[in-house]
């Protein structure tokens, strides 16, 4: 039956976890593609033999024009159906872009093809560009904190840093009270955590 690949891949999505990310489905991706460019040779094949009996592809009504729209109807529809599960996959990978940063790891960089590696990079340094130009880091306090002040736990000799007037020393095991965004990369990179008392 026409676009059973097709919405086999859009199940495949609706049956992962909201925000997960699988493997990209390679095998029926290509097997859709094959599909649609099966239904274009038929559809050609179809308006050509309309063109050459002479009669006109507006108002001609025959077996040949039915079998003509059958086949570029499930054209649309495969096409519809890849658009979403591309459209779908890259929302996912431009969110994993602000939930765990510039890197992925391994195991998620497994389940992307090629043309989504790429464009989680290119995603990315457009990001880190756009920042860079402003100055400002979009990446930090996602939620906005109740204190722009927090204490932290320093985990690992960072050594003497200069932050906004002042240097400190952030030696290991020492607790510091400063400001969240000056905090928040040395976090992320689990060398100093936040201190609840």
């Amino acid at each position: 039956m026409y676009g059973r690949r097709a919405s086999q891949l859009l199940r495949e999505l609706a049956a992962c976890e909201a925000g997960q990310l699988t493997a990209f489905n390679s095998d029926t991706f290509e097997q859709v593609i094959r599909e649609c460019n099966e239904h274009n040779l038929q559809l050609q094949s179809l308006i050509r033999k309309i063109e050459d009996a002479n009669l006109d592809i507006q108002t001609t009504r025959n077996e040949d024009h039915f079998g003509a729209v059958i086949h570029h109807l499930s054209l649309l529809r495969n096409k519809r159906c890849l658009m979403a599960y591309m459209y779908n996959r890259a929302e996912l990978i431009q969110s994993l872009r602000w939930k765990i940063g510039p890197v992925l790891p391994q195991e998620i960089q497994e389940k992307l093809n090629y043309s989504e590696e790429e464009y989680f990079k290119n995603h990315s340094a457009a990001i880190e560009s756009y920042m860079s130009e402003l100055d400002l880091d979009l990446t930090v306090d996602m939620v906005p904190p109740k204190d722009p002040y927090i204490r932290v736990k320093v985990l690992d000799d960072i050594g003497e840093l200069c932050l906004g007037d002042h240097a400190i020393s952030l030696t290991q095991h020492s607790l510091h009270f400063i400001k969240r965004t000056d905090a928040e990369p040395f976090i992320s990179q689990g060398l100093m955590e936040e201190f609840l008392e």
